[in-house]
């Protein structure tokens, strides 16, 4: 059916056109043909594409007689304004027909069978509703225009869109002064005029109301209205028939009883005795009257003053709306009571805190079609408002038309004025443009996200209030995975570790829970180098709730953690030696802290031992190598060793042995080495040591003189072995002219004696013997070789000693004994192992056996070297003083 009505006005259109008028509309569906002389269509404007209705008036050969009628309907419409009057828009004439565009309505006629389903309160309601705009335009025509309509029936109103009830239907409207009045005249002409014809028009014809009161007749056709929409299916009431008896109270059907008595009146016979539309008016407008309680009345009444009318009417009217508004007809919620709140809120008619949740309520069932132009539109532009009650309104409210908003003007209308939230003077405002950026964050771009969003969200986590900081952080972890790459590898872990170290628990809970939601954030590496390391502190956190937090954030990284390491291979170490080369030793997992102790120990010695096995094997070439080896294997097998891996003010490590374990250590029998001095090598020495680079010797010089520098700091350290913290021993930095002149003239060159070939062989000899022995290492087997002029050429460099000549004390000729050959189960405990191994060396340079002295040898060196140190000094203070005076 509708195909067809939209054939049809596609073919009216077209023969329009074909006559010749421009029509500034586009004809669409026909509504309805009434009584035969008029056809409403649904149409287009053509200039915006409003939607309007146009009344078409045909009066070819067959309806020639209906052609006044149209032209009085067309005249008296374009020249009569008045909110409750059809609103007149364009027209097109032509000599056979008439065209009224008006503002988009429907015929009554039409919607009155939809309201049957309604309850009868929301009926009566709608009905008085109707009937109070139709009297307030019917008394504007009489009292104002002096004029009388003559046509007061169904067909003559017209529904708005916002389902207010409009005149229309002036083809009868007549002024008594008007030369040609048609009503007076042609008023029987019309078709179905007599059915709303008073009993005087009946009697006398039209003509007897251009002497009467102009409201006369529409009074009594007003009456006759009012049982026709109350009473749709009861036939016309029998005071519309000669005699014209008055209706009886059984014949009032749905007519409210509050309405009976003026509808009687009303339907007086008598156009003297009549009711008028005006008096009808104001007894339903009256305290008690049936309009001035009607909902919809009040309401309107409401909007349409709604800017002069105080604070206490504004927010009696909007609490009415909120009681009301489920109740309202969609079309009078959508297109009556919105529209009016909308322009209170664009213009400051009210508060918006009040008015916008009411605005959103009634928004609702707006179409979408139609929702961004009539509901988004005024309130993207409320973001501009400085009035913070305006502002917090929006954001209290986001959830509710968010999903609406397009990207487009989220990004370049909304967060420009957003924006200006975080840095408000008000808390309240602050977080609460906080947490409206989780809602906001799928609309915006990603520069915004990346750059503006996270430099605002930088300065909120640094606010004086600790839930603005707690939500921020909040709303980072949530951002998290929007976020691009890069940007998740700088701002996270900092975020993040802020939060932790808050004074306020809940924002380092915050900070916590955000690093688990955002932990597909992190390449896993990252959580083993940057999470774990930044959250580990909150394990021993004041608060439990923080700590249990914690610990249930470090099982979620490392059960991740473990997941990747299982699908790691087991070693990266590439044997580059040879392809068979032997593979790393197993490592087996302890679960205590003197078993970690104990393996850790046995693997360092292990290694360090093969390390120097190594060195023995590369370094064999050199007969002098055996004096520095044997001394870098002292510090692992005696106590004096130790100490050379300690700074001289550290304490003793001996005695925290009993905090690590009864572990046993190896000690390995080393030969023994006597300091030995060389008087005319100090000059050259000390001129050489205070320039770099002028003692370039080959390694094995450079070994030497290392182990023997490392004797004289094991020595100095065992010297104040017995106070370690003490300062009774050390040098006065204070007194300048004692402590410094030794440094003053720098050492001379020491000279080097090149071994005979001889001597290389018998040490070569000699250190694969002792390797053999002590370190439980096969020899290898090597053919003899040749050694070449250089290899007799290898410099040895003895170190510069104090021009002091040292007393030397009855131990350090003692008679040495063999070396001893020991391991862990012989070693003993840390604790009692106080051997001390050193290389002695002889003028001629031949190797001494090595020697294990007793505890009570070893105090009696520590003493004499403390005392040969105490004679240094006072001898350097006495020199100093001498060449003073000199």
């Amino acid at each position: 059916m509708d195909y067809l009505r939209t054939l049809g006005s596609a073919a009216v259109s077209s023969l329009v056109q074909k006559s010749g008028l421009n029509l500034p509309f586009s004809l669409g569906s026909k509504l309805a043909q009434v009584e035969g002389y008029y056809t409403i269509y649904d149409a287009t404007k053509r200039d915006d594409g409003s939607l309007v209705s146009v009344f078409e008036y045909d009066f070819s050969d067959s309806k020639k007689n209906s052609k006044p009628f149209a032209q009085n309907a067309l005249r008296k419409l374009r020249t009569t304004r008045h909110p409750d009057v059809l609103k007149f828009m364009d027209a097109v004439e032509s000599d056979t027909s008439i065209y009224i565009m008006t503002e988009r309505v429907r015929s009554l006629s039409s919607v009155l069978p939809q309201y049957s389903s309604k309850s009868a309160q929301e009926r009566e309601d709608w009905l008085l509703w109707g009937l109070h705009r139709i009297s307030v335009a019917l008394t504007f025509l009489n009292d104002q225009c002096l004029s009388t309509h003559g046509k007061i029936c169904p067909c003559s109103i017209f529904l708005s869109p916002s389902g207010e009830w409009k005149l229309g239907g002036f083809e009868l409207l007549s002024n008594p002064k008007d030369e040609g009045a048609l009503l007076y005249t042609m008023g029987g002409l019309l078709p179905g005029s007599a059915a709303w014809a008073s009993p005087e028009v009946k009697k006398s014809g039209w003509s007897t109301l251009k002497e009467a009161d102009p409201a006369c007749a529409d009074a009594y056709a007003l009456g006759l209205l009012l049982h026709a929409v109350f009473n749709p299916t009861h036939p016309p009431p029998p005071t519309a028939e000669p005699p014209h008896s008055p209706p009886a109270p059984t014949s009032r059907g749905a007519i409210p009883s509050s309405v009976f008595p003026s509808f009687k009146k009303l339907l007086n016979p008598n156009p003297k005795g009549r009711l008028s539309v005006k008096a009808f008016l104001e007894i339903g407008m009256a305290e008690t009257g049936f309009f001035v309680n009607n909902r919809l009345v009040k309401v309107c009444s409401g909007l349409d003053n709604f800017a002069l009318a105080n604070e206490a009417e504004k927010n009696m009217l909007l609490k009415t709306l909120k009681e009301s508004a489920s109740s309202f007809p969609p079309e009078f919620a959508s297109y009556r009571v919105l529209p009016s709140l909308i322009s209170a809120l664009e213009f400051g008619g009210a508060s918006a805190a009040t008015i916008l949740p009411l605005v959103l309520h009634f928004g609702a069932n707006t179409p979408p079609e139609d929702y961004p132009k009539v509901i988004l539109a005024p309130i993207i532009k409320l973001y501009a408002s400085p009035d913070r009650g305006t502002r917090m309104a929006l954001l209290e409210h986001l959830p509710e038309y968010i999903d609406k908003l397009d990207k487009k003007a989220v990004s370049d209308k909304i967060f420009p004025h957003l924006q200006l939230g975080f840095s408000d003077t008000v808390a309240i405002i602050r977080e609460a443009t906080v947490k409206s950026i989780i809602l906001f964050a799928p609309k915006l771009s990603d520069r915004i996200i990346n750059n503006d969003l996270l430099r605002l969200l930088a300065k909120s986590q640094t606010d004086p209030e600790p839930s603005i900081r707690t939500n921020t952080c909040i709303l980072i972890g949530r951002l998290g995975p929007t976020l691009g790459y890069n940007t998740k590898r700088k701002v996270l872990v900092p975020a993040f570790s802020r939060a932790l170290k808050d004074p306020f628990v809940h924002a380092r809970v915050a900070g916590l829970m955000a690093f688990m939601a955002s932990i597909d954030c992190f390449e896993t590496p990252e959580l083993a180098s940057k999470v774990i390391p930044n959250m580990a502190f909150t394990l021993v956190d004041d608060e439990k709730l923080v700590r249990d937090q914690a610990f249930k954030a470090l099982e979620i990284f490392v059960k991740k953690l473990e997941e990747h390491a299982s699908h790691m291979p087991e070693t990266a170490v590439l044997n580059i030696d040879s392809p068979g080369g032997p593979s790393p030793a197993p490592a087996t997992l302890v679960n205590s802290a003197a078993g970690a102790a104990s393996s850790l120990a046995g693997w360092a010695i292990t290694n360090l031992g093969k390390k120097v096995n190594v060195s023995l094997l590369v370094f064999s070439y050199n007969p002098y190598f055996m004096m520095a080896t044997s001394e870098l294997l002292a510090p692992i097998s005696s106590a004096a060793g130790k100490e050379l891996e300690r700074p001289v003010s550290a304490p003793d490590a001996s005695s925290l042995s009993s905090h690590i374990g009864e572990l046993s250590r190896p000690s390995f029998a080393t030969p023994m080495n006597s300091s030995q001095t060389i008087p005319n090598s100090q000059s050259a020495s000390k001129t050489k040591a205070m320039q770099l680079g002028a003692n370039k010797v080959p390694m094995s010089a450079s070994l030497s003189a290392l182990a023997d520098q490392l004797e004289d700091e094991a020595a100095a350290s065992a010297s104040v072995e017995g106070n370690p913290w003490g300062s009774d021993d050390l040098i006065d930095v204070n007194a300048d002219e004692g402590d410094w002149s030794a440094f003053e003239t720098a050492p001379t060159q020491q000279k080097v004696q090149t071994p005979s070939l001889a001597q290389t062989s018998s040490y070569n000899h000699a250190i694969s013997q002792w390797s053999s022995s002590s370190l439980g290492l096969s020899a290898p087997n090597t053919r003899p070789t040749q050694h070449s002029s250089e290899t007799n050429r290898i410099p040895i460099i003895q170190r510069a000693v104090s021009p002091i000549p040292r007393p030397y004390s009855s131990q350090s000729s003692r008679p040495t004994s063999p070396p001893q050959e020991t391991g862990w189960e012989n070693s003993g405990d840390w604790e009692t192992t106080d051997s001390k191994h050193s290389a002695v060396a002889s003028p001629g340079g031949t190797a001494a056996v090595p020697v294990t002295l007793s505890k009570e040898d070893k105090a009696l060196e520590m003493a004499r070297r403390k005392e040969e140190r105490k004679q240094r000094i006072a001898m350097l203070k006495e020199q100093k003083k001498t060449a003073g005076k000199t």
